[in-house]
């Protein structure tokens, strides 16, 4: 029996969450006794986690991550408080970099996990907890996005990426363009794609909603966090493009939550498309809306791959997203999915491409009910190198002992 350890700040509502409850459901537990490790017992997921997994227990400060510096001094984490705010003085304003030094400056102050494990997964960046708090004999850091955008201080990231015997990109131009910022970790990169599981989605697409009613207006679906990398306020310069070419049948929803929803708002407020791009706020299960839309969208400025698209892939509908870095390894253009251009027109362009076409919308949406779309056996790839790193560390052993 293998002893595994999952790390990975909470269960707010996202698709890097959606994934990991996705892992979790679908682990062979018969033969691996997984330790879950949340910094914090919050969000909508949490009664998503399968009975099988271990659920350790809460520590105060580690859940001091997911709240603001004030209530982290309040609650009498003085000394990470403080180390706080040194890290948002180091980091000049640039938030990738503060989340780095926020834990470099807090790692004293914060306590080990005393049990020795076969294998630690890190499952969302900074890695810093597995890498310096733990003791396993594997150690695997997830990437779920971009990182050739992402504004991060390399030499420290360095320092923390190479504590790690391998690092899971979840597809294969996630693990290019994260080579292009880090050439010299080439040897350490594989791709263990986002589990996947096609029943459970179907399910809970079957629950009733109010929105998205049956009428006769064409309704595009977005699901995501209100940040930048989601290109959301691009989909809405595009919806006034569209409303401007005459096109007044068009209605687009964003299921979501995040700090940008104020400009959001105002932005959607400025162009006059209150009644047509409409921020459906935080829902703990998007398929009903996936399941009711005509057209799923994917604006984004960078992902790694975005586990919506596929969950809308296996709902069987038309899908159309940007041409960021990694597009091409989440869909088969013009096969299973539209790739557009990445600009506001392009996002214009390409929504009235398929307004007009349905033919090819119903291609795009064809070709996704008729592919399976479960992907369980890349867990397959873990435990394979569970194995392999056990043999090899008991064969180093056997080594020096003799």
């Amino acid at each position: 029996m293998r002893d595994i350890l999952i790390a990975s700040y909470d269960l707010e509502v996202g698709g890097v969450e959606r994934s990991l409850i996705s892992m979790l459901n679908n682990f062979d537990y018969d033969n691996n006794k997984v330790d879950l490790m949340l910094y914090s017992h919050t969000g909508e997921f949490m009664n998503l986690i399968p009975k099988s997994p271990n659920l350790l227990e809460e520590n105060k400060k580690y859940k001091t991550f997911r709240m603001s510096i004030a209530q982290t001094i309040k609650k009498g984490e003085i000394l990470i408080g403080l180390s706080r705010l040194l890290a948002r003085y180091k980091s000049k304003g640039n938030g990738i970099a503060q989340m780095q030094y926020m834990w470099e400056y807090a790692l004293p102050f914060l306590p080990k996990n005393h049990k020795k494990y076969d294998m630690a997964i890190s499952f969302l960046w900074p890695h810093y907890y597995v890498a310096e708090k733990v003791d396993a004999n594997i150690k695997i850091a997830w990437i779920h996005t971009d990182y050739s955008i992402i504004d991060t201080d390399i030499e420290m990231d360095l320092k923390i990426w190479n504590k790690y015997d391998y690092i899971a990109a979840v597809s294969q131009d996630c693990k290019k363009s994260f080579l292009k910022k880090y050439p010299q970790l080439k040897d350490k990169v594989i791709v263990i794609e986002n589990i996947t599981s096609p029943d459970f989605v179907k399910r809970l697409a079957n629950e009733e909603i109010d929105e998205l009613k049956d009428d006769n207006y064409f309704k595009i679906l977005s699901v995501g966090r209100y940040c930048e990398a989601k290109g959301f306020d691009n989909a809405i310069k595009a919806m006034k493009i569209l409303k401007n070419r005459g096109y007044d049948d068009i209605k687009w929803y964003i299921v979501g939550y995040g700090s940008d929803e104020t400009m959001l708002k105002e932005l959607i407020k400025e162009n006059n498309l209150e009644d047509i791009f409409i921020l459906l706020g935080k829902r703990n299960n998007p398929y009903p809306y996936m399941k009711k839309c005509d057209l799923y969208a994917q604006p984004s400025r960078y992902e790694g791959k975005a586990v919506t698209v596929t969950e809308a892939q296996i709902l069987g509908k038309p899908i159309m997203l940007t041409n960021y870095a990694t597009a091409n390894s989440q869909v088969r253009n013009g096969i299973d999915g539209y790739i557009t251009e990445l600009s506001i027109d392009g996002i214009a362009d390409g929504i009235e491409k398929l307004y007009k076409d349905k033919k090819l919308r119903d291609l795009l949406a064809n070709n996704c009910k008729n592919t399976n779309y479960a992907n369980s056996y890349e867990l397959d790839k873990l435990y394979s190198l569970i194995d392999g790193g056990i043999r090899n560390v008991q064969g180093e052993c056997s080594s020096t002992s003799i």
